[in-house]
């Protein structure tokens, strides 16, 4: 499983990080390591498991189509401010995601779709400097303090 990296987070907000190998055997570890981290938050049953299962949908996504070579990494931040959530899911690819409809046979194709249905916000942003890649994240706003 892996652990969170300790960081130094800014003014209220509590930040977990971890890499780990870009394969699906690690989906569990990942999902473990958000639930555990922002359990300890005390947020709401209902934002912790959303949180998971969006998280859940973009690392598999970034296996799927951003992590394609033997060797890559996927990096999961999670940081948890006062007013809001925000998870980012960071892979080695530039090839920028975007949001298809799948019709009812389809087993794949509905990531983004549940991310968007379950978040306030997602987007892309660019990879860390000094990394190649990029970052897809989502926010969900807080009602009170964590």
């Amino acid at each position: 499983m892996p652990r969170a990296t300790p960081a130094i987070p800014g003014p209220g907000t509590h930040l977990a990080r971890t890499t780990v190998p870009a394969h699906p055997s690690r989906a569990s570890g990942v999902r473990d390591m958000v639930a555990e981290h922002l359990g300890r938050l005390r947020l709401p049953s209902e934002c912790v498991d959303n949180a998971v299962l969006a998280t859940d949908e973009l690392f598999v996504n970034a296996l799927e189509h951003g992590s394609p070579d033997r060797g890559d990494t996927v990096t999961v931040t999670v940081e948890c401010g006062p007013r809001e959530l925000r998870v980012s899911v960071a892979d080695r690819s530039s090839a920028l995601p975007g949001a298809r409809t799948a019709d009812g046979a389809e087993e794949s194709g509905r990531g983004l779709a549940i991310v968007a249905a379950l978040t306030d916000d997602w987007g892309v942003a660019p990879a860390d400097p000094g990394s190649t890649g990029k970052k897809v994240w989502f926010s969900i706003v807080l009602q009170g303090e964590p």
